[in-house]
């Protein structure tokens, strides 16, 4: 695995949470289709990076599993960031123990059986 496609894949998915959850924060009170189309707009810029990482990280040797589950991986920690940070919201124990074993499943996956 290559850090570009790490870098590239957090990049991505600074921009998909952005696109998923940042219309919470300010703008409940807007029409739905305006956050719809605003949404489309940023996650374009994910698919931008999404994709060149999944290109590298393929080429690196790594299969779609594993691709996809670090990409879940950053996505938790990117939303712990973001959830805390932008949205102010604080996260329970039982959040923890959830994403924890996101991470025994990760694990699962890079363990060469």
């Amino acid at each position: 695995m290559t850090w570009l496609t790490i870098l590239l894949l957090v990049v991505s998915n600074v921009f998909m949470t952005f696109a998923w959850y940042g219309h919470l924060k300010h703008h409940q009170a807007s029409p739905l289709w305006v956050v719809v189309l605003v949404s489309w707009g940023i996650a374009f810029f994910e698919y931008c990076f999404q994709v060149p990482a999944n290109r590298l990280g393929a080429k690196a040797g790594l299969v779609t599993a594993q691709l996809k589950t670090v990409q879940e991986v950053i996505t938790l920690v990117v939303f712990v960031a973001f959830a805390t940070l932008y949205l102010g919201e604080q996260l329970r124990w039982n959040h923890f123990v959830g994403f924890g074993f996101v991470a025994v499943g990760a694990l699962f996956v890079f363990k060469p059986w």
